[in-house]
């Protein structure tokens, strides 16, 4: 184990305060690209994609991403729509939500509580963050089975008014 000189701790603590204050707010979905080991870039939600990600103060947040070109259901409501269309709805729609913690200058975790994919319930989802100007990346830690294939998604947000 090796000793740590408060400043540097203080250094530290003070870039991932700076970090959670630069997060705070809504951001509107510009971008969605995944990228394999084969430099073969995927758009998961299609050319057009849409979404809103919020980060509060209280240390929540919430992800909604949809694919911009998903079609109406036949009926207004969305139980009484045939299987086959829920279905795909469901198909062009990422949403989770959850606490997140800062972990270091760059890095935030999400702690998924709520999620439309169960299977992320529970689960923490690492994200590597970076901003240029009103602009926030968030990126995949590592790479992920995305549509058949091991790809790190990255993510584009435009910070709204």
């Amino acid at each position: 184990m090796t000793v740590t000189e408060p400043a540097a701790d203080g250094d530290e603590y003070k870039a991932r305060e700076e970090l959670r204050r630069r997060l705070l707010g809504a951001w509107q979905l510009v971008s969605y690209t995944a990228a394999g080991a084969d430099e073969e870039v995927n758009q998961p939600l299609g050319p057009t994609p849409y979404g809103l990600i919020i980060y509060t103060p209280e240390g929540y947040m919430s992800a909604q991403l949809g694919r911009g070109d998903r079609p109406p259901l036949s009926s207004a409501r969305f139980e009484d729509a045939p299987a086959e269309e829920r279905a795909q709805a469901a198909v062009g729609y990422v949403a989770y939500g959850g606490p997140y913690e800062v972990v270091d200058s760059s890095t935030v975790e999400h702690h998924v509580t709520t999620s439309l994919f169960p299977n992320w319930i529970g689960r923490s989802l690492v994200r590597e963050v970076a901003f240029a100007g009103s602009f926030l990346r968030l990126s995949a830690a590592a790479p992920t089975r995305i549509w058949g294939a091991e790809r790190t998604a990255v993510l584009v947000w435009n910070r709204l008014a």
